[in-house]
C-alpha cells in the first residue's frame, strides 16, 4: 500500500519527488518509496539523504521507513556510508508488500545495527519507528 492510500496520508507535511522516488515527510519520520528498478548506492544516495538532512536539520533525531511498493536494489555493503551521511537517523524500517520485497526487507534487517527493521504493514512500521524515537528521550515529540 502506498503511503498516500493509508490512514496516515492526511498527516503528510511535505512531499518531494525526485529521480529516485518519492519522499513523504511527517513530524519525525520520512517514508521513502523508491521507483521500480532503481539501484540505490553511494553514487545516488545523496539525492535522498540530502532531502532528509534538509528537512530534519542537524540535530533532530528522525526515522525513515522504506515502503517497498516497487522492486529495487540497494547496495547493503555501503550501509555504513548511508548512516554517516544521514547523521541524525535514529530508527529505520522496511515494509515488504509481497514475498520478494519481504525477503529483501529481512536481508536489509540483517545489515542494520538496530533490532528488527522489517515490517508487514505501513502502520506497524510507522508506529514502531515513531515509538523508538519517542522512547529515546532525545527530545519531546508533538
Amino acid at each position: 500500500m502506498k503511503i498516500v492510500e493509508s490512514d496516515f496520508s492526511d498527516q503528510i507535511i511535505k512531499f518531494v519527488k525526485n529521480q529516485l522516488g518519492n519522499i513523504f515527510f511527517f513530524n519525525h519520520i520520512a517514508v521513502v518509496e523508491l521507483h521500480e528498478g532503481i539501484h540505490f548506492d553511494k553514487s545516488n544516495a545523496h539525492v535522498i539523504i540530502n532531502e532528509l538532512n534538509s528537512y530534519f536539520g542537524n540535530s533532530q533525531p528522525y526515522g525513515v521507513i522504506a515502503n517497498r511498493i516497487n522492486s529495487y536494489s540497494i547496495n547493503l555493503l555501503e550501509t555504513t556510508l548511508y548512516k554517516k551521511l544521514a547523521k541524525n537517523l535514529f530508527a529505520y524500517g522496511v515494509v515488504g508488500h509481497d514475498l520478494p520485497s519481504k525477503m529483501n526487507a529481512e536481508i536489509e534487517s540483517g545489515f542494520c545495527s538496530s533490532e528488527k527493521v522489517d515490517y508487514d504493514t505501513i502502520s506497524e512500521a510507522i508506529n514502531t519507528v515513531y515509538n523508538k524515537i519517542k522512547n529515546s528521550g532525545a527530545f519531546t515529540l508533538n
